[in-house]
């Protein structure tokens, strides 16, 4: 069984992974730098050279390869869920945990992220805030079908999440 952070970018998934696998004895990884490795060019050179269909079908390859590993905890990139072959193969194989967080808390993160505007496109054309909140519209509702486990993680630190996270998966089996 594998556990799968979902969020937006900035709601925190990647540093929770590296804690909680940490607390389980398990490996983990983050899906995009997954995706990056693969591509040999980051997130934002995949948009502009190939285009978003193109990253989203890498997502969705390494997700159904991510699918096959046992215990991991893999933070998955914010839109990944949006495809059914990636819920299903998710859902197949772990147990999915939603890390959700205010629109401005996610902003803030992502704006003092430096390695964010150098590794990561504008997903709209409105950009900042205004994406945020339009993306979040859309995605919530899918990532709320997909969670298994669904936690606030505007004000709760990555440690306390991880702890969190860990204790129901000890109480869920």
């Amino acid at each position: 069984m594998n556990l799968y952070l979902i969020g937006y970018r900035g709601s925190g998934k990647t540093t929770v992974a590296a804690e909680l696998a940490r607390l389980l004895g398990w490996k983990w990884l983050d899906a995009d730098v997954e995706i990056e490795r693969r591509a040999g060019k980051t997130i934002k050179e995949i948009f502009a050279d190939s285009g978003e269909q193109t990253f989203r079908d890498l997502e969705v390859a390494v997700i159904a390869n991510v699918a096959k590993l046992t215990n991991h905890v893999i933070a998955l990139g914010g839109g990944a869920i949006m495809r059914e072959e990636s819920r299903q193969a998710i859902g197949g194989s772990g147990k999915t945990v939603w890390l959700d967080a205010a629109p401005e808390i996610i902003f803030q993160r992502i704006s003092g992220d430096p390695s964010t505007a150098e590794r990561r496109p504008n997903l709209t054309v409105e950009g900042g805030l205004a994406e945020v909140e339009r993306l979040l519209a859309l995605r919530s509702p899918v990532y709320a079908a997909c969670a298994d486990l669904t936690l606030a993680a505007t004000d709760a630190t990555p440690a306390e999440l991880a702890m969190q996270i860990a204790d129901w998966l000890r109480t869920a089996g």
